[in-house]
């Protein structure tokens, strides 16, 4: 942390000695947006003397830019025409390159700590041990190796490896902290090493690729626009043109300001602007979600001309063996994955500097466009959902209204409920529980029974937040998985309290946790924050199957803050806050706590805009605490 401090400062105090003079240059470069703030590009400080291999070079580096500013045009449009991946193939090796990096991370850590500085060997007993740890690995370097990122056809390639900047000598030139902000390779040991500005730029170019061939191969071809009725094309493929027009206006801003110069001064002022004037046809796009999935499953059912076309189709060399589902699904991956694209950036720059601000303005604008985007999709499946299960429901209460807009669902499932009670239960009883349905929402807990003709029989009812729960102590087997269930306030305006037994350790956890969301968990206090917790990286991709449980998405890193014995972690990620359940076997655990620590260090620099109202409300709380006592 120390020397990712110093680096930042040392960055800080070079971009400030050459804001001037770059101010000047961008101001007069070709391409910069209408409106938008110039951000200052770091130099190096280091002196002729000081450096020898700068004796005969320009004394900053903005005029050692100058000497190959700018380049030939045709040079980058060259290099965005050479990227030979499709989007997803693209995303899948940049993810799985920074799973295998944090692994290596992790290890090379790890085995350092073990190293005790106090012991004295010689040269040649450390480079025995040197040599008996390349023969036997510890475990976690044992851990299976990503093949796809060896494969030299790739054409996945760093910054720094490309032709244009071997050649250039700009290398020589640029610190190694620059070198990293232009590509963020992940080999700095105390960050969560991201890529950042050159990878913002050839992802965007792959991505446009995969539309264009989306567009171009599926939804032009003229047998399938026979076989499908103008509404079924409208809701399969929705705005996707508008989407692809506004990616394509995107990537040619990008190009122009790396023909500016072979080192990227910023790219954060692009994305800024375009999330917050053109970005909107993401959200009418991915809001149509629900509908464009349905609909093209019954395609696939009712349609056999509709099923032989599209298999036709995918087995074309264009599609890389990929299916059409992976294509219409990229504009919500990336507009989510652009939004992490702007945080690694973030990480890099300099602390209390232009380009923070401009990255924060940008992460700030595609944090609403995605929020928008998942609010767009839920509502749509939330409001079917409802009404299916008001549908269901006979009151044998009180009737409780069920559909409102403000209101979804959380968990459902069936539990054990003790019959008799508390004080006088016994193993003798024949029928010691009854089995009881219980639908949580997320303002309202409500208990049923199950009857015939899938329907559930309400007998009471209580809102979420007069909910209590209690862990019972071990007590035998057939007590296993047993919580109490408090309603301070149920539908009788009176207290009642349920015994509840469910069918294993994780169940019984993701129920107590639904119920009370604000309890104390094994881990950490939701109502504090800690500098260190258990963190988990993910290995497997997983698709949420119910309510609580949480969709990840490969190199997710969350924290732990619940687990369970059969394999059930309870998580919050990192760059976005959400939490929910997620088996252990998709992750696998960050063991070394200075990378866990870094790792929520630049979590809250990421979301340091949350902060100030986050402690006014804090400070209010101490405020009304005190005015109590």
């Amino acid at each position: 942390m120390e020397l990712l401090a110093a680096a930042f400062s040392a960055a800080c105090a070079v971009d400030h000695d050459s804001s001037t003079s770059e101010s000047d240059t961008r101001d007069s470069a070709a391409g910069h947006l209408p409106g938008s703030e110039s951000p200052s590009t770091p130099g190096n400080g280091a002196t002729p003397e000081e450096c020898p291999a700068l004796a005969d070079s320009p004394t900053t580096l903005t005029e050692a830019l100058q000497m190959i500013h700018p380049i030939p045009a045709d040079s980058w449009r060259n290099l965005i025409e050479q990227i030979g991946l499709l989007y997803q193939e693209y995303r899948d090796k940049s993810t799985l390159q920074e799973i295998e990096t944090r692994r290596q991370q992790d290890a090379e850590i790890q085995a350092d700590d073990l190293r005790s500085p106090s012991s004295e060997e010689t040269p040649e007993e450390e480079e025995e041990e040197e040599q008996e740890e390349l023969a036997s690995p510890p475990e976690r370097r044992a851990l299976p190796q990503i093949c796809l990122l060896s494969n030299p056809h790739s054409r996945f390639n760093l910054w720094q490896d490309l032709p244009e900047i071997q050649s250039s000598g700009v290398l020589d030139i640029l610190q190694p902290e620059e070198i990293k902000l232009q590509e963020s390779p992940l080999i700095c040991s105390s960050v969560s090493l991201t890529k950042a500005m050159f990878e913002l730029v050839t992802s965007e170019a792959s991505y446009y690729k995969s539309l264009n061939l989306l567009v171009s191969h599926f939804m032009e071809n003229e047998r399938l626009k026979k076989i499908l009725h103008p509404s079924e094309a409208h809701i399969l493929f929705s705005n996707v043109l508008d989407v692809m027009a506004v990616s394509q206006r995107f990537l040619l801003e990008l190009e122009r300001r790396m023909e500016e110069n072979i080192v990227i001064s910023d790219v954060c002022d692009i994305v800024y602007h375009y999330a917050a004037n053109h970005f909107s046809v993401y959200i009418t796009y991915v809001s149509n979600q629900t509908y464009q999935e349905r609909t093209y499953k019954q395609l696939l059912q009712e349609k056999a001309a509709f099923r032989e076309l599209i298999a036709q189709l995918e087995l074309d060399p264009k599609c890389r063996g990929l299916p059409l589902s992976s294509f219409l699904i990229l504009p919500f991956q990336r507009i989510t994955r652009l939004k992490l694209l702007v945080q690694n950036i973030l990480k890099r720059v300099e602390e209390r500097s232009e380009r923070e601000c401009t990255a924060l303005d940008a992460h700030k604008e595609l944090e609403l466009v995605v929020k928008a985007c998942n609010e767009g999709v839920r509502k749509m499946s939330r409001t079917e959902q409802m009404i299916s299960i008001q549908k269901k429901m006979e009151f044998k209460i009180k009737s409780v209204p069920i559909i409102s807009h403000s209101r979804w669902l959380l968990k459902q499932g069936e539990l054990q409920q003790m019959s008799g009670p508390k004080t006088s239960r016994t193993l003798r009883t024949k029928k010691l529980f009854q089995e009881i349905y219980l639908f949580l929402f997320n303002d309202l807990l409500v208990i049923c029974r199950q009857i015939p003709g899938d329907k559930y029989q309400v007998f009471d009812s209580a809102p979420r937040g007069l909910l209590r729960v209690e862990e019972l102590e071990d007590q035998g087997q057939t007590l296993a998985n047993v919580f109490i269930l408090r309603l301070l306030e149920n539908a009788d305006d009176r207290e009642a309290t349920y015994m509840l037994k469910a069918s294993s350790q994780s169940e019984m956890k993701r129920w107590m946790t639904s119920l009370a969301p604000n309890r104390r968990t094994k881990f950490v206090s939701f109502t504090s924050r800690l500098l260190d917790c258990p963190q988990v990286q993910c290995v497997h991709p997983y698709v949420a199957q119910q309510p609580d449980e949480l969709t990840l998405e490969l190199a997710d890193i969350l924290n732990i803050l619940d687990k369970t014995e059969d394999g059930w972690i309870f998580g919050e990620r990192l760059h976005d806050q959400e939490r929910g359940w997620f088996p252990s076997n998709m992750t696998e655990e960050i063991l070394n706590p200075k990378i866990r620590s870094q790792n929520l260090k630049e979590c809250f620099r990421v979301h340091k805009m949350d902060d100030p109202q986050r402690s006014q409300n804090k400070d209010r709380r101490k405020l009304g605490s005190r005015n109590r006592q």
